[in-house]
């Protein structure tokens, strides 16, 4: 894929230490502008590789390997997908989105780790509860959850991307019961149990004073203006929407290597940055999908880019049920019986792969071929770092480095 003309760090080393000055914002906020600006130049050190036929030299800075920044993604999925793909069970799966009404979207953005945590748990509890329902699949069903904050504008939109396999375990653990096909759990049944689960745990969290309202939500602080955003929220239909089952695994895969380490906007869609604004393409699905360019002033773009950065090591990937990191070995073997399947010899992969073989099996494309001769393989023979005067004047471009 071609270079962009411009991307979000280009964006940040123009305009961000004059934004830092005129706006206040969080030190996790400061900490991802300021790795993104130095992500893959010499301010942070690299390594010279030399071609083992034609001699060409190429010159590679090291990554940030910040989980916002747009470019060091590529080498996290590669190998957190390596581990999904021997997890695919021979079964239907489902995609079920669990949105977070925009009367409670401001709500989330002063107090993202606790607003946050409420909608993956009353979204698992939700799905673990109707699908073990008797009137309903009456089976433990396992399922990844992903969240993402963002729309396709940038602005502030909290929603979790559930996977779901379609069927479950039996109550008594001698079956593996599968849903009707093409049908996973009714959307109305699973929207009223989240509200209510949701709405419960937001209450609770408020009760006990961990909840924070600055600016215009400072009202919220008394109890019967809080009351009221509660009764206007409970009023809502909340979204929740089940799109219809992938075609296959290798469908479930191309899911997972476009949502799992997406963030909120790519440098491939960035179009042009010019003075102070910022034009970029999105998809508007409120109007067919059709794909728009929408231009931004340069402070608004760094604004909505900002909303979406998390707290420090909080965890957007969480897995639930069958799949749950405590026994999901266990209850996947045990799920692989029910459906008289053992593990795929294709996705048996070896543990541990290098970086290179790695990103070649899901790229398609050698990261290690000289990129003059096309026949030989880059060979690294030297390290330098950001203090070393000698590789610090050179003038060789920067190119994608994956480690």
């Amino acid at each position: 894929m071609a270079k962009p003309p411009r991307e979000v760090a280009d964006i940040f080393r123009i305009h961000g230490q004059t934004y830092r000055e005129k706006y206040p914002i969080s030190p996790d906020q400061r900490r991802v502008m300021q790795a993104i600006e130095i992500c893959r130049t010499a301010a942070l050190g690299g390594h010279v590789d030399r071609c083992d036929e034609c001699g060409h030299q190429v010159i590679s800075y090291d990554s940030c390997r910040n989980r916002h920044c747009p470019k060091c993604q590529s080498l996290a999925k590669a190998r957190w997908l390596q581990a999904r793909r021997q997890e695919i069970l021979p079964t239907e799966y489902y995609h079920v989105v669990f949105t977070l009404p925009d009367q409670l979207a401001s709500l989330a953005l002063q107090n993202k780790s606790i607003v946050y945590s409420i909608l993956f748990h009353a979204t698992a509890e939700t799905l673990l509860t109707i699908a073990a329902d008797p009137m309903h699949l009456n089976a433990k069903i396992g399922f990844l959850a992903i969240l993402h904050t963002w729309g396709q504008n940038l602005l502030h939109h909290p929603h979790l991307h559930c996977l779901v396999p379609g069927g479950g375990i039996s109550p008594d653990g001698l079956r593996w019961v599968a849903c009707r096909k093409g049908f996973f759990l009714p959307v109305h049944v699973l929207s009223r149990l989240y509200r209510r689960l949701f709405l419960t745990e937001l209450n609770n969290a408020y009760q006990k004073g961990s909840l924070e309202f600055h600016g215009n939500l400072k009202h919220l602080s008394e109890p019967k203006h809080f009351d009221r955003l509660l009764q206007s929220a409970r009023s809502l239909d909340w979204v929740v929407y089940a799109k219809p089952p992938f075609a296959g695994p290798e469908k479930v895969l191309d899911y997972l290597s476009r949502y799992t380490h997406r963030i909120a906007i790519s440098n491939h869609r960035i179009l042009k940055l010019e003075g102070e604004s910022v034009s970029f393409k999105w998809r508007d699905y409120r109007h067919g999908r059709k794909q728009r360019v929408m231009t931004l002033n340069v402070d608004e773009f760094i604004r909505r880019f900002l909303l979406h950065v998390l707290p420090a090591s909080y965890v957007r990937i969480r897995y639930y049920g069958f799949l749950a990191n405590c026994h999901r070995s266990k209850l996947l073997k045990l799920c692989r019986t029910l459906l008289g399947v053992m593990q795929s010899s294709e996705t048996q992969l070896p543990e541990s792969h290098d970086w290179a073989t790695l990103l070649e099996s899901f790229t398609g494309t050698d990261p290690l071929c000289c990129p003059k001769c096309k026949k030989g393989r880059l060979i690294r023979f030297d390290v330098f770092t950001a203090s070393d005067k000698h590789h610090a004047n050179l003038r060789a471009p920067p190119i994608p480095n994956m480690l």
